[in-house]
């Protein structure tokens, strides 16, 4: 069925892409000769993958970013599967095609799989990115986490010999109150070689103060509970990259330090419509605080005995700090002040830390006797995995986990035919698992506006093995010289949250607290069962989620046309869901599909104009009952829009001024009871090179400074969160 499906929607967008005239002065470099990594890990240009994949480069980044220096802005407005920005620290809802994405830097995962935490993607400076790869769909070749798809940031590094300096300054504000969100930002990139070595070097630093919505309101800081806002924020980052390169080896080490704390001035009124800024409650908790290290090490052999051999090894130290919240409708569950008590805890925030160490080892092979061409990409993996979670007080809130992971991959590709070429893999994980005995802390549960005191419970942890073999195959067909037909069936696996399922021991919803407290809850209805306050984690563990998609599509460059169109669907046994009404999470059967486009015209030799469309939409077996029915659609938190529409248009006008236009649809979404809105918003920027004197730009997102509800954001916790009002961001740039 699904085969037919894709079959149908193939022929129908090879009648759809016009027969367009070839122009062999419209442009020098066509976009399918892009070369990207990503992909099969290994370097292969866009016309010989069998999955659709969208290249962002730098000077793209700094064409469509409008002064934001906020990666996941950037990335929604120019990736179809991608989720529109929920605008804030987290990455709450931000979904890959209505399922979670792998988010890496230069090949290296920055996930924390074991306990998932989403405030990844707005961390990475993009003042240290070259170019953003990008590959829809699941994946496994990097491990776990790439369900929905896979992004990629390929750092900086010294090109050209002799030193050179960039500096970037800006000073963005809100319009509505220019004199309190005025807030500066500013960089300063080194980088160059000296014969066989290169280096670069970056140091930035930008704050945040008040933000406001598009009728002058101001915006709460915590709008997603204990996730934070995009306001009253410092910034730091650092990025050191050095190189040697001896004939044909090159070896590399990278270090990046992101530091990054929101103190509220206020805490957040949930109860409200929209959600506010509680002016009668200052907000008295510690900090929210980000401090990671990233390092990596790299080595490549051009010459190894099978091919060329590329070997990674990294240590991610990893430390997330939340922000102190208390009980609401939609914050169910927080921790309680002692055993039994009714009363928040004044340490009811987290600190999430994860240490990750692995070493990866690529080798690219030529099959040339088996066919002109052939080739196959091998290797494995081996990372370790330390994860523990606890309140600011010390007290652990999930099991604390341990984890090794071994892995190993190879992945062929065969042109069959001169406009035929097969490609195929597979992959096997296998996991050592041990969590610790751990108690989990009393909490209090919000019952029918009852607040339910929970007592501590007693998780028993243990040692688990599992593994996950997963497989894909794939095939690109030459239409032409310009265009190629592509189809493909991959599947990739995430490891559903495990931390977040021990951290709601016994209370991950009404039935686990009554069948957990029994007797002790019978005056809220739960019964007069014994309680059990000992729970092992063998009866709670989720199990990983195995994701198959099949993906048809369409792409071509025709020199002044360019674009790129797929069709998909994706399914999983064991998908993982968020219910915010009764702050539980459950894994049930899904089923998801979507169709994807990018298009873009050089309508002149100075107007370029272009078009981002993604449709998604999906469905789950909401009552359990082992098949999906009419009706059941999957939450707005996996699906905050049914489909987005984004229309550019870029102008190069005389004496190198610059201009650049976009609108920007999100339809919301009106499958479930919480229904979202739609949305339309105008963003423009100017800039103008100068030469030796530097560049200057303008950017403003929002002009018609429109109100409206961030449906991104109000799926988290199903409330409704206003968007960002006008802003305005002055940017001057001098390289020397």
């Amino acid at each position: 069925m699904h085969l037919k499906t894709l079959a149908l929607t193939t022929t129908a967008l090879i009648a759809a892409f016009p027969a367009l005239a070839q122009d062999e002065t419209a442009q020098k470099t066509s976009t399918l000769d892009k070369i990207v990594i990503t992909a099969g890990r290994s370097e292969s240009a866009v016309s010989t993958l069998a999955q659709s994949v969208v290249v962002i480069d730098r000077e793209q980044i700094e064409a469509a970013s409008f002064g934001s220096t906020d990666p996941t802005d950037l990335i929604s407005r120019l990736v179809p599967g991608f989720a529109p920005s929920n605008q804030t620290l987290s990455g709450a809802s931000e979904t890959f095609r209505g399922r979670s994405v792998l988010i890496m830097v230069d090949g290296v995962p920055r996930n924390t799989p074991l306990r998932d935490n989403s405030r990844i993607l707005s961390m990475i400076d993009l003042n240290t990115i070259e170019r953003i790869e990008v590959v829809n769909g699941s994946s496994s070749l990097y491990g776990a986490g790439a369900t929905g798809g896979t992004i990629n940031f390929i750092t900086k590094r010294g090109v050209e010999e002799g030193i050179r300096t960039t500096i970037t300054t800006q000073a963005s504000a809100y319009t509505q109150d220019i004199g309190n969100s005025i807030a500066p930002s500013v960089s300063a990139n080194v980088e160059g070689r000296i014969r066989q070595f290169d280096y670069f070097f970056s140091l930035s630093g930008d704050m945040t103060r008040k933000t406001y919505d598009g009728r002058g309101n101001e915006m709460p800081s915590d709008a997603m509970i204990g996730q934070g806002g995009s306001d009253r924020t410092r910034q730091g980052n650092m990025f050191t990259s050095l190189g040697y390169e001896n004939e044909s080896r090159r070896f590399g080490l990278s270090f990046d330090w992101t530091y990054l704390d929101q103190k509220p001035d206020w805490l957040t009124n949930y109860s409200s419509n929209p959600i506010s800024p509680d002016f009668n409650s200052p907000y008295t908790g510690e900090r929210l605080k980000e401090d990671s290290k990233y390092f990596t090490g790299t080595f490549t052999e051009n010459d190894f005995i099978f091919g060329t051999l590329n070997v990674t090894a990294f240590y991610n130290s990893i430390r997330k700090q939340s922000l102190f919240n208390t009980l609401s409708a939609a914050n169910s569950f927080v921790y309680g002040a002692s055993n039994g008590s009714t009363v928040v805890s004044p340490y009811n925030q987290t600190i999430l830390k994860s240490d990750r160490a692995g070493i990866n080892a690529t080798v690219n092979s030529d099959l040339d006797f088996i066919r002109d061409g052939a080739k196959i990409t091998w290797g494995a993996d081996y990372t370790y995995d330390h994860t523990t979670q606890e309140r600011v007080d010390g007290a652990a809130v999930i099991a604390p986990m341990t984890q090794n992971q071994i892995g190993a991959f190879a992945q062929l590709e065969v042109p069959v035919t001169d406009r035929f070429t097969l490609q195929g893999g597979a992959r096997f994980d296998q996991f050592y698992l041990d969590v610790e005995d751990f108690t989990r802390p009393s909490g209090i549960f919000l019952y029918n506006g009852f607040r339910v005191p929970l007592r501590e419970v007693s998780v028993t942890g243990g040692s688990f093995t599992y593994n996950s073999p997963t497989y894909n195959i794939g095939g690109v067909f030459d239409l032409t010289e310009e265009a190629q037909a592509f189809a493909n069936f991959s599947q990739g696996y995430s490891l559903a949250d495990i931390g977040g399922f021990t951290r709601r021991a016994g209370a991950n919803s009404v039935a686990d607290i009554c069948a957990t407290y029994g007797s002790i809850l019978a005056a809220y209805g739960c019964g007069t069962g014994a309680p059990n306050l000992n729970i092992s984690y063998a009866n709670i563990a989720p199990e990983p989620a195995l994701v198959n998609t099949y993906e048809a599509g369409l792409r071509g460059d025709w020199g002044r046309f360019r674009g790129t169109a797929s069709a998909y669907i994706s399914t999983s046994d064991k998908g993982t869901s968020f219910d915010a009404t009764t702050n539980s999470v459950s894994q049930q059967k899904e089923k998801i599909w979507g169709f994807d486009l990018t298009a873009e015209a050089d309508a002149t030799d100075r107007l370029k104009i272009g078009t981002v469309f993604a449709y998604v939409e999906g469905k789950y077996d909401a009552n359990g009952d082992g098949k999906i029915d009419a009706g059941e659609y999957l939450p707005n938190n996996r699906i905050p829009n049914t489909y987005k529409i984004n229309l550019y248009g870029e102008m190069r006008f005389m004496y190198d001024i610059m201009a650049r236009a976009e609108v920007e649809y999100l339809s919301g979404r009106k499958q479930t009871s919480q229904h979202l809105p739609n949305v339309t918003l105008l963003h423009l920027g100017m800039s103008k090179d100068m030469g030796k004197s530097g560049k200057l730009s303008l950017g403003v997102r929002n002009v018609l400074d429109t109100y409206y509800v961030n449906p991104v954001a109000s799926a988290v916790r199903g409330a409704e969160v206003p968007g960002l009002g006008r802003t305005v961001a002055l940017t001057y740039r001098v390289t020397f």
